[in-house]
């Protein structure tokens, strides 16, 4: 059977195996090797669609937003990546199972050492560069990591508290033209690594990739999957949801080190062979995620609620979208309006997909199925997603309750393997026949879902911190994003002195750290006493219903 660039064969039990053979690859040894390559003569037939055609999309095609542009065919990116993956098992001395942590924007170094990684067996960790000193120390402590990777703004960071890191072996520059003492300088290493490289052979249960998240408490947590689980369970959530097919650019809008990242910007969109299609600015500018959707011919992009609503703040009508066919949203519930004015500026309904750092799409509304407004959509393949009650009763339909996933008697694929380390919250994290995802919903009549943030959560965050008496957690009106949450909150004597606008802040932070960062309070009151029943409950309906009414 034929196979699409970039599919990953069925039967395939090596993690790499995917990627399609190499040819050989122009160099301009003046300017290294992110150059685009085209006009090959070599390429090989088993890169050929069904129909002998090759596609006429690279693998990745990325812009500096200065004129730079990067772009790699499938075979240009097989070639590069069995070099990358010399670098990380001969001059970074990393065997199968050791880990790397990849502290990097948004550049096309992060994609080769990744699928470098993924040959060579190597468990890479990707990392947002907005850490901290302290997050940085901790994740390189948590995860015994032996290589970290960043470039060169942050590469004094690392070397301030490398002493401190008994794991770490190698540190590694990605950097053009300048070099550190203590660092391997990765450009130079992969111009003299050979390209020959067999993929070490992996089971689909070995892990492959570590996200850092949060739990409801404590420090953040190693959440681990395997090769089976973002790799071959986030092929459906590409047909289904994303509905790529070869010909298209996908444009993922999202940090490197979230997993969100991965489901746009990697494994479905090469498992389906179209192009992941990347902009290297370093901080969101809506007109320039306007500018590039107009000259460049993207054909799907995604982003989050607020990305939308503050495009939309624009004029979008001003805009041609000539290729533009479908808009994806996720990482927040989107807003019936922001939807509405997107369609009525562009003709595409946004669709959304709901998922967690532990898991892939849970749920979204896929390409033949009707948008619900309000709704995100019913059980993403191969997911069984119901609400149920604290005894694990499937509740009825309009009847709000946990969203959960049913993982007996068969677990489903895109689920994380556990908590690394840590098997008293895996096991926390599961009830009856059920994972729980911690996030609360409702269920229509047609299996269509609508989620929400649970108020419980973010309160008990909250009454972590020693300023915090009580707590109650509601939604509240916001022009930028729709809703947002809000905490009402009674002081601890301590603390009813101190500066407001600080303690803010530190409430703030403090929730980021102990939860998912987008439930974080982005409004906070302090306030005498909570509204509660005779029972001593907080009538939160109460708190809820003076916030709208201020709209």
């Amino acid at each position: 059977m034929q196979k699409v660039p970039g599919s990953f064969p069925s039967n395939c039990k090596a993690s790499g195996n995917w990627l399609p053979p190499p040819v050989a690859v122009k160099q301009d040894k003046g300017k290294g090797v992110f150059l685009p390559v085209r006009n090959f003569n070599n390429h090989s037939e088993r890169t050929k669609k069904a129909d002998g055609k090759r596609p006429s999309n690279p693998a990745l095609w990325w812009v500096s937003g200065k004129g730079e542009e990067v772009r790699w065919s499938f075979e240009e990116l097989a070639f590069l990546s069995k070099k990358s993956a010399n670098v990380l098992s001969k001059a970074c001395n990393l065997q199968k199972g050791d880990r790397i942590i990849i502290l990097l924007p948004r550049v096309p170094e992060w994609w080769l050492i990744s699928v470098g990684c993924i040959r060579a067996g190597v468990t890479f960790i990707p990392a947002t560069t907005l850490l901290t000193a302290k997050d940085i120390s901790y994740r390189l402590q948590k995860s015994r990591a032996k290589c970290i990777v960043t470039n060169d703004a942050l590469a004094p960071l690392i070397d301030s508290l490398a002493s401190d890191c008994q794991f770490l072996k190698t540190r590694m520059l990605v950097s053009k033209g300048s070099s550190r003492e203590g660092w391997l300088n990765f450009h130079d290493l992969l111009k003299a690594a050979g390209d020959d490289h067999q993929p070490v052979k992996t089971r689909s249960e070995d892990p492959m990739i570590i996200y850092f998240t949060s739990g409801t408490t404590g420090y953040p947590k190693m959440v681990e999957h395997s090769c089976s689980s973002l790799g071959i369970g986030l092929a459906s959530t590409g047909r289904d949801w994303m509905d790529l097919k070869a010909s298209d650019l996908m444009w993922g809008f999202s940090d490197t080190g979230w997993i969100k990242f991965a489901f746009s910007n990697f494994y479905p969109t090469w498992m389906l062979g179209a192009c992941v299609f990347q902009h290297g600015m370093l901080q969101f500018e809506p007109t320039t995620v306007l500018n590039t959707l107009s000259k460049y011919p993207v054909t799907i992009f995604c982003g989050t609620p607020t990305i939308f609503r503050m495009l939309l703040q624009h004029d979008v009508s001003r805009y041609q979208f000539k290729s533009l066919r479908r808009c994806l949203s996720g990482g927040e519930p989107t807003n019936l309006e922001v939807i509405e004015q997107w369609k009525a500026h562009t003709g595409i309904v946004i669709r959304e997909g709901y998922g967690q750092t532990e898991t892939t799409i849970l749920c979204s509304t896929p390409k033949d199925m009707k948008v619900k407004p309000g709704f995100i959509g019913p059980s993403s393949h191969p997911f069984d997603v119901q609400i149920i009650d604290e005894h694990c009763n499937h509740l009825p339909p309009g009847e709000e309750g946990d969203i959960a996933v049913k993982i007996k008697p068969k677990r489903p694929l895109g689920l994380f393997s556990g908590y690394l380390d840590d098997p008293e919250k895996t096991a926390s994290t599961e009830r009856g026949d059920f994972y729980i995802t911690g996030d609360r919903g409702i269920m229509d009549e047609d299996g269509y879902i609508r989620y929400r943030i649970g108020p419980y959560e973010v309160e008990h965050a909250l009454m972590e911190h020693p300023a915090v008496a009580e707590s109650a957690v509601v939604s509240s009106p916001d022009p930028v994003r729709g809703e947002v949450v809000k905490a009402f909150i009674i002081l601890s004597p301590a603390y009813e002195s101190r500066e407001k606008d600080q303690l803010i802040c530190e409430l703030q932070d403090h929730v980021k750290k102990t939860t998912a960062p987008y439930k974080y309070p982005r409004k906070i009151e302090f306030v005498q006493d909570l509204p509660k029943t005779i029972s001593g409950k907080i009538q939160r309906k109460q708190l809820r219903k003076k916030e709208w009414e201020k709209a």
